[in-house]
């Protein structure tokens, strides 16, 4: 990464950078990131990754998984965390943890992510890493952590009767896996907007702390998606927790039948109106997406042929559209010693990069003895 090509290039949303990342200014500075990437993408670094709780869906597809293909093939530095410490935030055990793993590791692949220019790694893997939680943590008060939106949303889905303490901590571990590779871009919903927010906070209040001449952290910028909302079979917010998500992994059948049960309405003429009929829209998008239609073509293809030409038709089009993904999800799963070869390249690439930075960290902190 060209540090001074990316500081000059950079300097124009710095002062924005400023404030607050709310969802105007945001808006405003992923245009301009979208720019600056396709004019020279080797200045950017990239931080994003996933918790290994189960398969990864189409919502996850369609929300972030593609980008990530976009911008590792634009030429942006890439690194994937697979934050299998984290699963602990919101439950007692990270049950079946290692077959989570390779599963995320599968749906990479599968989608196209290269691990010779993507660096895919595990959190618990990267021990300088976690050590960086600790003077984070003594940056950020209470208060902060417990108003963060997602940590209280995520807390009123767990399935515990308590959480543990870790459940705070979230938004700073966060930080430490975007700062511990000194990335300057993460792709995230607006729902995530928060928890960048005090990764910019944290990096800020170290610099000014412990080296304002020469700052140590970078203030990540936000790569907004403009991915919609694709809604489960159920109507909900499509998750792995919730029973409601057609996975990557899943078969043809198992993905008819997951449509087939779809909730739609009872009005026969299919029409989309995200606002007036959610459920119908979002099986007319699904179908959008994977065609490269929009949702009023499809619409207008079905006409008042009802639900059932409806789900015929978001079927067909997923089937599809999935049937290159899941040939090739087949093929890397006959090769599991693969899989974990992948794992300890990137875990040593990331190590090498973590080590680093908390060499810095110690200098800064005149705790490198």
């Amino acid at each position: 990464m060209n540090t001074t090509a990316q500081t000059v290039a950079l300097k124009d949303l710095a002062s924005a950078s400023a404030d607050p990342l709310g969802m105007p200014a945001a808006q405003d500075r992923s245009a301009v990131l979208e720019e600056l990437i396709l004019k020279d993408p080797g200045n950017f670094r990239v931080l994003t990754g996933d918790r290994p709780t189960g398969r990864l869906h189409l919502g996850h597809y369609f929300g972030t998984l593609h980008n990530r293909v976009r911008l590792q093939n634009l030429g942006v530095e890439m690194y994937v965390i697979i934050a299998d410490y984290q699963v602990l935030t919101d439950r007692h055990v990270a049950d079946n943890l290692t077959g989570h793993v390779e599963e995320l590791v599968l749906d990479y692949l599968a989608i196209g992510v290269d691990p010779a220019r993507s660096t895919i790694f595990t959190h618990s893997a990267v021990p300088a890493l976690n050590q960086l939680l600790l003077p984070f943590l003594s940056l950020v008060s209470v208060a902060e952590l417990e108003r963060n939106p997602t940590v209280k949303d995520e807390i009123a889905h767990s399935r515990q009767s308590t959480v543990s303490g870790l459940m705070f901590t979230y938004p700073a571990h966060q930080a430490a896996d975007i700062l511990f590779c000194k990335a300057n871009l993460v792709p995230v919903g607006k729902d995530q907007l928060p928890h960048l927010e005090l990764t910019r906070t944290i990096a800020r209040r170290f610099n000014d702390r412990y080296s304002a001449s020469s700052a140590v952290f970078p203030r990540p910028d936000a790569l907004l998606s403009n991915a919609p909302l694709l809604l489960g079979t159920d109507g909900g917010k499509m998750s792995k927790s919730r029973g409601n998500a057609i996975t990557l992994a899943a078969d043809a059948d198992e993905t008819a039948r997951l449509i087939k049960g779809a909730r739609t309405d009872s009005e026969r003429h299919i029409a989309y109106d995200p606002v007036g009929r959610p459920e119908v829209s979002s099986l007319l998008l699904l179908a959008a997406l994977c065609q490269n239609r929009t949702p009023e073509q499809v619409a207008s293809d079905i006409g008042s042929a009802g639900a059932a030409a409806l789900k015929k038709t978001v079927t067909e089009a997923v089937n599809e559209y999935l049937a290159p993904i899941r040939a090739r999800r087949n093929q890397y799963a006959d090769d599991r010693a693969y899989l974990r070869e992948i794992l300890r390249e990137g875990n040593e690439r990331a190590n090498a990069v973590a080590d680093r930075t908390l060499a810095e960290v110690r200098a800064a902190m005149n705790s490198h003895y």
